[in-house]
């Protein structure tokens, strides 16, 4: 069996596929799903976000499944693209230390053809979406060729992450109704701030190890005044998205509900209260149960999601109610 990467489980089942295949694999991070489900869930945030104006559709579910694939692909790439830049400080770091580019068990040139086969795979997600969100799925490649860089450019590097692995909602929110709105943009702004927050948890894993290679972070940026950082991250979030389904109403000539902000926050209420309980786990128990913390955010993506249907469902009534199996 190829080296368990640390913050894997050794019962995944990547670890029990054929040992040739194991650092492909671990080359997609297909041993730590939270990845791929934190870029899948901004894309199904954004149709959920899309019903608040035009209602549910059939076409939604279509579109989620080609989010979900899509996201495991390129999620996968860019991580094979990120430990082909930044195999040498791996190396140094204990967290990163047994990744196959690292460790040897693959080499640059068969990392590179991963990466393209796995590109193929987006390439024909990319193929079914309309125009609109095809463009907009395109213009996120600078933002993702960019990000390993940045870490030794600027302490916050969290901020890049935010606005690459947060682009699917602009991509399917333009594939659901075939348009892109201001109150879009806000809830994207909304889980750029959120991204901060989760990734400022996940990097106080490697807070010694960064500083002795140089690596910045937020998680270093922040330093002993981290909870505020986070603090201040999380609620900038949860005002965000409230104000951008605020403003959604208002594009959709339902101003007049703009007013009953009170059933809006109740309907979100759960993804604030997860949030809020992140940080009591942090300043309780601090970068030893930071990657447990990181981790359940897959949970306030789905608050955040039902959140949504809930508000969405209240103004438009029945979810796809032309579905013939309802």
């Amino acid at each position: 069996m190829s080296n368990v990467i640390k913050d894997a489980s050794k019962s995944h089942w990547v670890y029990k596929a054929p040992e040739r295949m194991q650092p492909y694999l671990q080359l997609s991070r297909l041993d730590r799903p939270v990845g791929y489900w934190l870029l899948t869930l901004p894309g199904w945030i954004g149709l959920a976000f899309a019903s608040l104006g035009v209602g549910f559709a059939q076409s939604d579910l279509k579109w989620a499944v080609f989010i979900l694939i899509g996201a495991v692909a390129m999620r996968g790439a860019g991580c094979t693209y990120n430990d082909i830049v930044d195999q040498d400080l791996d190396a140094q770091v204990d967290r990163t230390a047994l990744r196959p580019l690292p460790a040897g068990a693959v080499t640059t040139k068969q990392a590179w053809i991963w990466l393209f086969a796995q590109c193929g795979v987006g390439l024909v997600v990319l193929l079914c979406l309309p125009r609109l969100a095809q463009i907009i799925a395109l213009a996120s490649i600078p933002l993702v060729a960019a990000y390993p860089f940045m870490k030794r450019i600027t302490w916050w590097p969290q901020v890049w992450l935010g606005m690459t692995f947060n682009w699917a909602v602009l991509v399917a929110y333009a594939a659901k109704t075939g348009v892109v709105s201001g109150s879009l943009f806000i809830l994207y702004l909304g889980l750029i701030f959120w991204t901060v927050g989760y990734d400022t948890i996940y990097a106080c894993q490697d807070i010694e190890d960064d500083a002795m290679i140089g690596v910045k972070s937020t998680a270093r940026r922040f330093g002993s005044k981290l909870i505020t950082g986070l603090s201040l991250s999380y609620l900038a979030a949860f005002i965000a998205i409230c104000v951008s389904v605020l403003f959604s109403l208002y594009e959709s000539d339902m101003g007049a509900l703009i007013f009953f902000w009170a059933p809006i926050l109740c309907a979100l209420a759960g993804f604030g209260y997860h949030l809020n309980h992140q940080l009591k786990e942090m300043k309780t128990h601090g970068d030893t149960k930071a990657l447990v913390i990181f981790k359940s955010n897959f949970w306030a993506g789905i608050y955040l999601i039902i959140g949504l249907l809930i508000i969405g469902y209240t103004l438009h009534g029945n979810i796809f109610e032309d579905a013939p199996w309802l």
